[in-house]
């Protein structure tokens, strides 16, 4: 533990969320210190260069976004869940009184986009997103929502899948 007793990894901080930070300090525990991480995560140079390397090979050169900067650790966020497969995290501007985001480390631009092949990938992380949904203690039921493309309202072209509850929420949803 370091500066504002937050774990290691959450030294290396640019001044843009330092506020965020000071703010917020109670809910930058880690997942593991919450006992939601498990496997091996990305820390290994060789397992990132794989990822990245079988990701290119199915969707081409991709551009880093900012979840990239999230499963790299370049940026801090609020991460409730790591394995070795995807990672979950909460929303920086979130919709519901929880609102979490689960994302695969292989950076699929979008659902349309991705490979027959990935289906056990895919499958993984609607699990993901059903076993913390039920470590945050939505019990009575949460929205599971996956944007694609301009119509859908993407607005980050890495896969993520929104995790929403904590209230009731309401249908159509937009």
């Amino acid at each position: 533990m370091h500066l504002l007793n937050l774990p290691t990894r959450f030294v290396k901080v640019n001044f843009v969320n330092v506020a965020a930070l000071l703010f917020a300090p109670t809910r930058l525990t880690s997942c593991w210190e919450r006992g939601y991480c498990t496997g091996v995560t990305s820390n290994g140079e060789v397992n990132k260069a794989r990822l990245a390397e079988e990701a290119r090979r199915k969707y081409g050169n991709h551009v880093p976004t900012i979840f990239s900067k999230v499963i790299d650790k370049t940026i801090p966020a609020d991460i409730i869940y790591e394995d070795e497969k995807c990672l979950a995290f909460r929303d920086i501007s979130p919709q519901a009184p929880v609102h979490f985001l689960v994302i695969p480390r292989t950076p699929i631009p979008r659902i349309s986009e991705a490979k027959d092949d990935e289906a056990q990938l895919l499958g993984h992380l609607l699990i993901v997103a059903k076993n913390v949904a039920n470590k945050e203690g939505l019990q009575e039921g949460y929205r599971v929502v996956i944007n694609d493309g301009t119509h859908g309202a993407q607005s980050v072209y890495h896969l993520h899948i929104h995790v929403l509850g904590g209230r009731q929420l309401t249908w159509p949803p937009g």
